[in-house]
């Protein structure tokens, strides 16, 4: 089974997800700064919603497990 490329590695206590890790390369990014990389189009298995006001990286809906936020 392939590895994820992205894991969250830290929530906040209502549950949104606030740090990430690229299993790829080892980069520990912020909530922010995926958001950055995902928008510079440099995951593109993933896109960025905006949910009460904060932008949120997750997912494309796909059939795959493996690149789910979690």
């Amino acid at each position: 089974m392939a590895r994820k490329r992205v894991s969250t590695t830290s929530e906040s206590g209502s549950g949104r997800n606030q740090r990430f890790r690229d299993n790829y390369n080892r980069k520990n990014m912020t909530r922010n700064q995926f958001v950055s990389q995902i928008q510079n189009g440099n995951y593109k298995n993933y896109h960025v919603r905006n949910i009460n006001g904060v932008k949120t990286p997750v997912s494309n809906p796909d059939r795959s497990k493996n690149n789910n936020l979690d």
